[in-house]
């Protein structure tokens, strides 16, 4: 990335309200201003357990463990097997939690129809994002969600794609639809979004969601075969997943990352990720090598 390419995304993505960012913790939503942690968590396949009691405990300890370490966006779908009932069930565990609840709709059918029985399953008033997934039927479902937020029915409104699935499609959209959020694939070797994806959103001032940080945990399998490069320590990364997880989340135009995780510990490193030091862009393009060089 050149200099001049990074400071430009850098104001763009800075240009909310100086009141919308309170700690380095946080991104503001570009739309509105409001701010959200860096970090949230993710659900598909590791909230995906059925109706088994002990798994379904887990997964509410692991809620417990995120809300406690600050996290606040949880993002799910239709698409999730049992993961959406299982969100719902450990949110009326923990009373308190301050989520920030993100599903999408998926189905070429009824939206409206699909997006309530989502919000039973999550058991709350509604949701604060809602996203077509992998643009399924996006020309009938977006305006479905535009007009609930019209109607003061839901916060915000998005599309979503995954593993560099029709990215000219997607730019098109974003270019021309009135989006809040964007969710794509990001990480330090699926970079395509680099290209166009990240400084469109930083023009078109759109949140960034970013799924895949890990590739569901490949990209750690693969990088844990070597050693951390010995200047890790000064970002301060211990791990490959704090490695690979502050690559994603310092990109200027990035606003959260959601990576899954069915482990406390997991999630609490995750969180703990977005307090610590953040590489800066000669950093980032290190990074990026020595990961491409193994």
């Amino acid at each position: 990335m050149k200099r001049r390419t990074f400071l430009r995304w850098s104001s763009l993505a800075a240009a909310a309200p100086a009141a919308a960012q309170p700690s380095p913790f946080t991104r503001a939503i570009p739309s509105t201003g409001e701010p959200i942690p860096r970090v949230g968590l993710g659900t598909w396949i590791t909230f995906n357990v059925g109706q088994d009691p002990p798994a379904r405990n887990h997964c509410a300890q692991v809620m417990e463990a995120f809300f406690e370490g600050g996290g606040r966006l949880i993002d799910s779908s239709p698409m999730y097997g049992s993961s959406q009932g299982v969100v719902g069930d450990g949110l009326r565990r923990l009373p308190g939690a301050r989520v920030f609840a993100a599903d999408k709709v998926w189905t070429g059918g009824d939206g409206l129809a699909q997006v309530e029985a989502s919000r039973r399953q999550w058991q709350i008033p509604r949701f604060d994002l809602l996203q077509v997934h992998n643009l399924l039927a996006w020309e009938k479902q977006l305006p479905v969600l535009l007009q609930m937020k019209e109607r003061g029915q839901l916060r915000y409104a998005g599309i979503t794609t995954s593993e560099g699935r029709r990215h000219r499609e997607f730019e098109a959209i974003m270019r021309t639809q009135r989006l809040d959020f964007v969710q794509f694939t990001y990480n330090l070797v699926d970079r395509e979004a680099e290209d166009r994806l990240l400084p469109l959103a930083a023009e078109r001032r759109l949140a960034v969601l970013v799924n895949r940080p890990f590739q569901e945990g490949d990209l750690l399998r693969k990088l844990q075969r070597h050693p951390l490069p010995p200047w890790a320590g000064d970002i301060e990364c211990g791990s490959w997943a704090q490695f690979a997880l502050k690559f994603v989340i310092s990109h200027p135009a990035v606003t959260c990352a959601i990576p899954a995780t069915r482990r406390v510990d997991h999630v609490r490193e995750n969180l703990g990720v977005a307090r610590s030091r953040m590489p800066d862009e000669a950093t980032r393009r290190r990074m990026a090598a020595y990961v491409s060089g193994l």
